[in-house]
């Protein structure tokens, strides 16, 4: 496995990832509505190459290079609090699940979190979502909850985490 840095020529990489990912792993706790309208502002190609023009955030494709595939992408914005990184979105294709690549993205994050000098990783998590688990499983901890106004009679519901880097 290997993370390739996001450029703007990946824009239509990144939103079919995406679209692939969020079905999976949304079906059972987001409507469809729902769904197609949080892909369509989070990853319209104005959001992404706006994100990606920022010096702060930063997307990573993850790749299987046995396989020669993308498996998922990861995107991350330093100092996005003082002394923090927010990790904003990290998801893979169904198939990819359970071979390890998400702990190998998480390590590489803190790896970057590290170089910037951040101490503090945070993220949102939909309060239904297994993925809570995983997060826990890799040092994560809850610190507080949330419900988001999202638009057009939407909201997210989410535990928001954080992951401390030790020195």
């Amino acid at each position: 496995m290997k993370l390739t840095k996001a450029t703007e020529e990946n824009v239509p990489l990144i939103q079919d990832l995406a679209r692939r990912s969020w079905k999976n792993a949304y079906a059972e706790i987001l409507s469809e509505e729902q769904m197609d309208y949080m892909l369509s502002e989070m990853y319209s190609k104005t959001e992404l190459e706006s994100q990606l023009q920022n010096p702060n955030y930063h997307y990573y494709l993850i790749v299987d290079e046995n396989a020669n595939s993308y498996e998922g992408f990861m995107g991350y914005e330093h100092h996005y609090e003082d002394e923090t990184t927010k990790l904003h979105r990290i998801y893979l294709i169904p198939e990819s699940k359970g071979k390890g690549l998400g702990k190998l993205a998480l390590q590489f994050l803190n790896e970057k979190v590290s170089e910037h000098g951040n101490k503090r990783i945070i993220l949102n998590v939909n309060k239904h979502n297994a993925a809570r688990n995983f997060y826990e499983s890799q040092g994560y901890r809850v610190y507080d909850e949330g419900v988001f106004d999202i638009g057009n009679g939407f909201v997210m519901d989410d535990f928001l985490m954080e992951f401390l880097i030790h020195d």
